[in-house]
């Protein structure tokens, strides 16, 4: 989980997908994946959220009201110069690359990052991450 972490912290995009993608194939079904498709994010989202645990010094937050909307996580890294702003979107037909870009026209018409602004955060990195069965794709916007 650490190389999962330092990748998004760095915005590296493919190592994100890489780690992220490895993680998915060794533990998750596509049976998982098995419900309506309003909560297959939902899925995602959570495990996720998990992942995210391992560093324990980041402060990470699900789901709270930022900008205009509700942002799925939230980032302040331990130490505070680095907010990264995750939206997950579940890619029906398989487009992840549309997923990605859907996300992140998201975090920027609602204005997800605000919170982290507020915070005195400079250096924002807005992620968008779609998923598919055992497959995700990452996407990065500053």
């Amino acid at each position: 989980m650490e190389g999962f972490c330092n990748a998004l912290q760095n915005g590296d995009a493919e190592g994100v997908e890489k780690y992220f993608t490895e993680y998915l194939k060794r533990t998750i079904s596509i049976r998982d994946t098995y419900i309506k498709k309003e909560r297959k994010e939902n899925f995602y989202h959570g495990i996720l959220l998990g992942i995210l645990g391992f560093k324990e010094r980041w402060g990470v937050s699900s789901n709270r009201e930022s900008g205009e909307g509700y942002r799925d996580i939230l980032i302040e890294t331990d130490d505070m110069e680095t907010g990264i702003v995750l939206e997950i979107k579940y890619a029906q037909e398989g487009n992840l690359e549309a997923g990605c870009k859907e996300a992140l026209e998201q975090i920027e018409k609602r204005n997800y990052e605000e919170a982290l602004r507020d915070e005195g955060i400079e250096r924002i990195l807005k992620c968008g991450i779609a998923c598919f069965k055992k497959r995700c794709k990452v996407m990065f916007s500053d």
